[in-house]
């Protein structure tokens, strides 16, 4: 079982975890997962095995962009299209 950083850590680090997206924004594993998932959450991964990776600044970016598009009502689909991701783009 892995050690969790220290919010100090992750506020400096230049890649955070899934985990540690969650524990910034308070969104839910699972959402941040379908994000990905559909390809609205870019990550970087040097093998199929390893942990993905996320720009934390660019991260938290588009998750509160993609937040303030579904309070606006904007569906998944509209937002997919509004972030420019392809319609087959899964991971």
């Amino acid at each position: 079982m892995s050690r969790q950083r220290s919010m100090e850590k992750i506020l400096a680090a230049e890649y955070v975890t899934i985990g540690e997206l969650v524990r910034l924004t308070g969104s839910r594993y699972s959402t941040l997962k379908f994000y990905t998932e559909e390809g609205m959450l870019p990550f970087e991964q040097e093998e199929k095995k390893l942990t993905r990776r996320y720009k934390r600044e660019k991260s938290l970016e588009r998750i509160e962009y993609i937040m303030k598009l579904r309070l606006e009502g904007k569906s998944i689909s509209e937002i997919k299209e509004i972030l420019g991701v392809p319609a087959d783009n899964t991971h």
